[in-house]
């Protein structure tokens, strides 16, 4: 019997955390009767008169929304973390801590209730890319803050508080684990060949055609060959820049036109608004220059088998390292070949 990487049981090493994911693809054929989740009735109004984020309402800390036209964004109610946090430290020996200061923000990505990216008009999400641009080139006018995460939750199973579309950006005074871990790989690559590691999986990803999603002029999408989550993704700039603020005006436009095709993808796949948590990696700030790092950002959704089984990260994945049955390039096919018109319109 000689090996096979779409029927064997195989490690896959991920270039930008230097981990492995144990891929399994021979479990697909078991038997599900494991959790099921319950479907979320999605019949939101455009406007919902009880919601915190709609314009013009109260918001839980009694601030009042302003009547916005286009997206928005205001500091958490609740931050994580916080900007007047005192410093503080604990070194006794084993037992480490230190203070961690911050500011939280929310962006509302419509005025619209009932609108998420893949249903918003292509101009539209560019504005949100506006404000992605805004965002980040306020908070890092502060010296202290080293590090700008921009993400979105997306659904009830990803622990999203509200159904209003949004997401959020958490700036703070450390570089946290993931980015960190990446900042590694890319610097070590960098420093070997002279260019970035996402350049050059660009290039081999391109040649092999096997785990691409879409792709425009500036932008690619990709199961990436270390992909953990059943239907993860990774969004690559084409060109090596460092963070958002870099991108053109034809480049904004180009980003959400996959974003778009991206998310409509997802919501076709299960005809369901797909849950997921997404982020961008980008090059820390007030850090010096670093010229290894490479805009991407990364999509991580739960579901499985269908729009009602999720993926569990227990067990083996809690105790020893990741581990997932279909395989990466499964999963981009199925992706790939869903249609580009969102399933509500057709």
């Amino acid at each position: 019997m000689s090996f096979s990487f779409e029927e064997h049981p195989h490690r896959r090493l991920n270039i930008l955390t230097g981990e492995w994911v144990l891929v399994s693809p021979h479990r697909t054929k078991r038997p599900w009767q494991g959790k099921v989740e319950n479907l979320p009735v999605d019949n939101r109004p455009a406007y919902d008169e009880k919601c915190y984020l709609c314009p013009g309402n109260t918001r839980s800390d009694g601030s009042i929304n302003p009547p916005y036209k286009g997206p928005y964004a205001f500091t958490n109610d609740f931050s994580a973390l916080l900007q007047d946090t005192p410093s503080g430290k604990l070194e006794d020996g084993l037992l480490q801590a230190s203070s961690e200061k911050g500011i939280c923000r929310v962006i509302c990505f419509s005025p619209r209730h009932d609108l998420t990216l893949p249903q918003m008009e292509e101009d539209d999400i560019v504005k949100v890319i506006d404000l992605w641009q805004d965002e980040f080139s306020a908070l890092s006018k502060n010296e202290w803050i080293k590090y700008i995460q921009i993400f979105e939750n997306k659904g009830e199973i990803m622990g999203c508080s509200n159904p209003h579309p949004h997401g959020q950006i958490w700036a703070q005074s450390t570089v946290p684990g993931e980015p960190a871990k990446e900042s590694i790989q890319f610097k070590q690559y960098f420093e070997k060949k002279g260019k970035s590691i996402l350049s050059d999986y660009v290039t081999l990803e391109q040649q092999k055609q096997e785990r691409i999603v879409c792709e425009n002029e500036h932008f690619i999408a990709i199961v990436p060959f270390w992909a953990v989550w059943p239907f993860e993704t990774m969004l690559i700039s084409k060109r090596h820049v460092q963070n958002i603020l870099e991108f053109t005006e034809e480049e904004k436009k180009a980003f959400a036109k996959i974003l778009k095709n991206l998310t409509i993808k997802y919501d076709n796949l299960f005809e369901t608004s797909f849950p997921y948590s997404a982020g961008m990696h980008q090059a820390p700030v007030n850090d010096g220059e670093h010229p290894e790092w490479h805009w991407h950002m990364h999509f991580y959704p739960p579901l499985l088998r269908s729009a009602t089984v999720k993926k569990f990260m227990v067990g083996y994945e809690m105790l020893a390292n990741p581990q997932r049955d279909i395989t990466p390039e499964q999963a981009a096919k199925r992706l790939k070949d869903l249609s580009d018109i969102h399933y509500l319109k057709k």
